[in-house]
């Protein structure tokens, strides 16, 4: 509850600013005799912004199901998935948070969890890293995952998404419509947004797209961190997870939907992009906690 009252609090926080900032400098003056309503500006950039990121948080269990081919064990059918999900109920305990949707998907190592409400998450697991790891490394990986919801991971990444995606919208528009109106200086006929604005806007989207991005991303692999931490405060020891860590190290670990991707166990290697941090920094970073 006090993410969601987070959620919303932002979302004003930032029309705020932005209309406030806006004001100081004087480019609501100049934008609407020009034909831009900024208040209307506003609104757009909020309703796309962070409308786009709560939609694809409510429907992210859903889709991660049908989108990596979940296969919910709702009665466990051998002695392994009764310990999966014996496991995933033992940590969701000790984490104080919902029992969770247990599920196993096929595929290479990975595993991820996802859910709008952290009483109401999925955890699900490869069954390439169930052929892959030991019970204590996979335990430990499960314990990953429940410190992602714990820690409300799925309500921070849509709330750091929203909140660039707003500003993405709106200083696209107004930037174009400023590159806009100098192309067309002198030209008192005109009326409405011209060429530039239209092709200005699309590059910026682009362009502060990719600056988005890399801001989200980086969140994503601090968050990363925090779920390493989490899981060996959940186990009691961090060995387990530096272990599954190492063994993740040398195999190929699986490709997850996008939308799932910032809360898996492992993620893209792209420097500014990645979605999660080395492997080798991951467990330098657990060797170096203290406990």
């Amino acid at each position: 509850m006090k993410r969601i009252l987070l959620f919303v609090l932002t979302n004003i926080a930032v029309v705020a600013v932005l209309g406030i900032v806006a004001s100081l400098l004087g480019v609501n003056r100049f934008l609407t005799p020009n034909g831009l309503n900024l208040q209307m500006l506003l609104g757009f950039a909020l309703v796309i912004g962070f409308g786009g990121a709560i939609i694809s948080l409510l429907i992210s269990k859903p889709m991660a199901k049908w989108s990596s081919g979940v296969r919910v064990i709702n009665e466990p059918q051998n002695a392994d998935e009764a310990w999966i999900v014996e496991t995933v109920r033992r940590l969701a305990d000790k984490a104080k948070i919902g029992m969770p949707e247990v599920g196993i998907f096929e595929g290479a190592p990975n595993a991820f969890a996802t859910g709008a409400f952290k009483n109401s998450s999925l955890v699900a697991v490869s069954t390439g890293l169930l052929q892959g790891m030991t019970k204590e490394e996979i335990e430990a990986v499960i314990g990953h995952e429940i410190a992602h919801v714990a820690n409300g991971d799925m309500v921070t990444m849509t709330l750091i998404q929203g909140v660039m995606n707003t500003f993405v919208v709106f200083l696209s528009r107004v930037i174009g419509y400023a590159v806009d109106s100098f192309l067309r200086r002198g030209d008192n006929n005109s009326s409405g947004p011209g060429i530039g604005y239209y092709v200005s806007t699309i590059v910026l989207d682009i362009v502060l797209g990719f600056a988005a991005a890399m801001v989200v991303a980086w969140f994503s692999r601090h968050r990363e961190f925090r779920a390493d931490a989490g899981s060996a405060q959940l186990l009691g020891r961090k060995q387990p997870m530096m272990n599954a860590l190492a063994r993740l190290g040398g195999m190929q670990p699986g490709e997850l939907p996008k939308a799932v991707q910032t809360l898996g166990i492992t993620g893209d290697i792209g420097k500014l992009f990645a979605t999660h941090p080395p492997i080798e920094e991951r467990i330098a970073a657990l060797q170096n906690a203290q406990g």
